[in-house]
């Protein structure tokens, strides 16, 4: 009797595993990406002094005009945690789609002269420049889509809400350059959110990044986290993994039902069994629905 009891289980267990699933892979590493041949841009462009203070220009065969993606690294605006370069691969993607791609690089909060408002302005500048290279170039700017993975979807999208900035912002600029649309890919954009749950980064590079609230008692996300700009009044899509390891996927569902809230259209892809950088892997289905994303964005 007791081994009768046994074998039922026994059964049922060989049972289920002969119609499970196929075990998920597990989620890419960093190696995984970076230890493949990097492709090289076509044009350097410097924007300032600083070493990195400069752009990669990744430009498609022919004359153009070219479609154009401003892309945003992240690394937790850390530059010792990454640079332009982790972009490359997914930037000599869309240049073999036709689409040119100005790849921004930044001083990040551990660099001298980073954080607030460092960070902000070499951002900006680094867009600005688009405008001035782009008849040279020939890139059509007429419908520019921010690109931004990770940290660097928050700075896409911070580039889009420049308009909204407040009057008094030490991070306002006069005419900005038109974002049409943004794709964040794991991207952080409500730093208060972060910052409360302690996820991401970590809450000591965003009060790097944001400055001291000691300067005239500012608000430090009045000009700096996304939903204060709100709404921005361009479209939004949020792609993410449903196995990142890194930011929490809740991160854009509940970023998304914010801006909705104050008018703004916010897409969401959750992508299945991808994690962080399988979002800058050409080769896996998240990117693939960035991709296409990009390109709907374009108009293409």
């Amino acid at each position: 009797m007791v081994r009768a009891r046994l074998l039922v289980p026994v059964f049922l267990l060989m049972t289920a595993c002969s119609t499970a699933a196929p075990e998920t892979r597990a989620p890419m590493t960093w190696d995984d990406l970076t230890s493949r041949a990097r492709p090289a841009p076509d044009v350097e462009v410097r924007y300032g002094e600083d070493p990195y203070q400069v752009v990669d220009l990744w430009k498609p065969a022919g004359d153009g005009p070219f479609p154009t993606v401003l892309m945003v690294h992240g690394g937790c605006w850390t530059t010792s945690v990454a640079d332009r370069t982790l972009m490359a691969w997914i930037a000599d993607d869309l240049r073999g789609r036709g689409i040119a791609v100005w790849n921004i690089d930044y001083r990040g909060v551990d660099r001298p002269g980073g954080g607030y408002p460092g960070t902000f302005h070499d951002v900006a500048r680094a867009a600005d420049a688009l405008r001035a290279n782009a008849a040279a170039h020939g890139l059509d700017l007429s419908r520019v889509v921010a690109v931004g993975h990770s940290a660097g979807g928050h700075l896409a999208l911070w580039l889009a809400g420049r308009p909204k900035l407040p009057a008094d912002s030490r991070l306002r600029t006069g005419d900005p350059l038109p974002i049409a649309s943004v794709v964040s890919l794991g991207g952080l954009p409500d730093l208060e959110q972060a910052r409360a749950e302690e996820q991401g980064c970590g809450p000591q590079v965003i009060d790097q990044l944001v400055g001291p609230p000691t300067i005239s008692s500012r608000q430090v996300y009045r000009d700096t986290s996304i939903p204060q700009l709100a709404p921005l009044g361009v479209e939004q899509v949020l792609v993410n993994g449903d196995a990142d390891r890194i930011i929490p996927t809740h991160f854009a569902g509940d970023y998304a039902a914010k801006m909705r809230a104050a008018g703004d259209e916010v897409t969401v892809h959750i992508v299945p069994d991808q994690g962080h950088v399988e979002l800058i892997a050409p080769d896996s289905p998240a990117w693939a629905r960035a991709a296409q994303a990009i390109e709907q964005a374009l108009g293409r």
